[in-house]
């Protein structure tokens, strides 16, 4: 028993490359996680770490260990946490990760009525636009806009991203509104600036089933999606966003969509997790209401 404490105390320190986050995620001091590794190390007659001041590695050893026993500790952890819930029912914590957009607008509203049905059921959220590794950060289910995740995860798309160019009324009523996309560039527009790389989008056009790409003059760039849409509500300027983020505005008419051809659908909204024998009932059952909620609308 010792030594299987011992070993996923390892695969802890193995996964975050740190005794700090290990000891937080396990819920245990530094000095506990360092000496159960030192105990698993002396029990196995092989060194598993690399330690310097401000430096930790994994040895050669250690790379194969965690190869080698992470995928079955899992598998161990994910037939414990069935048997559990069986027992139990629905309950339980399930991490998500998420754009922050896509989190704020779409996925806390499915969260509240997933939890009206399995109020035991509880959520750990976290919000980036980055790309999220489900395994380093214990991400139970990922959610992504874009394109599809290339990395080893199942990926399921739920939906396109349609992107719609609006404005508001009250700049219509103040600049007019544009018979076509040429006439956009003499307008007040929005721009939004790529999280990662910080450089301006191009706008999207559709012609003739061919897509192209048009700047715009942006009189205001944005890195948040949301900053920007609700700069082009107030009257700002006119913005390309995506629709899905903003259905209720142009339902409700406090945003007026503009030129056909500044609407398109490249991209898509998948949700991605870690490929398993045994996923948890609780897991399968969100991934499984996730679906079902685009399905249907």
């Amino acid at each position: 028993m010792e030594l299987t404490r011992s070993l996923t105390m390892f695969l802890a320190v193995a996964n975050k490359l740190s005794f700090r986050k290990a000891a937080i995620d396990e819920g245990v001091s530094p000095q506990a996680v360092s000496k159960a590794v030192k105990h698993l190390e002396k029990n196995l007659g092989v060194k598993l770490l690399h330690r310097t001041t401000r430096h930790l590695s994994l040895t050669e050893e250690g790379e194969r260990l965690y190869q080698n026993a992470n995928p079955g500790m899992q598998l161990l952890n994910d037939a414990l946490g069935e048997l559990q819930e069986n027992k139990r029912g629905m309950s339980g914590r399930i991490r998500l990760a998420a754009p922050l957009a896509f989190g704020n607008r779409v996925l806390v509203p499915l969260m509240h009525e997933f939890q009206l049905s399995y109020p035991d059921v509880h959520f750990d959220l976290m919000l980036s636009d980055a790309f999220v590794d489900t395994i380093s950060q214990r991400i139970d289910i990922g959610f992504r806009t874009g394109l599809s995740p290339e990395r080893n995860v199942i990926s399921r798309k739920l939906g396109d991203i349609v992107s719609v160019i609006c404005a508001a009324p009250s700049y219509l009523e103040k600049y007019g509104i544009p018979s076509n996309i040429e006439d956009i560039q003499n307008h007040r527009c929005t721009g939004f600036l790529h999280p990662q790389t910080g450089k301006e989008m191009p706008w999207e056009i559709q012609v003739d089933r061919e897509l192209t790409y048009v700047h715009v003059p942006a009189i205001a760039r944005f890195n948040n999606i949301e900053a920007e849409i609700d700069a082009v509500k107030l009257g700002l300027g006119i913005g390309q966003l995506s629709e899905y983020l903003v259905k209720q505005e142009l339902d409700t008419g406090a945003l007026i969509r503009l030129v056909p051809e500044g609407t398109t659908a490249r991209l898509g909204i998948y949700m991605y997790y870690t490929e398993r024998t045994q996923i948890p009932f609780r897991i399968r059952q969100f991934i499984d209401y996730c679906h079902n909620k685009f399905l249907n609308k």
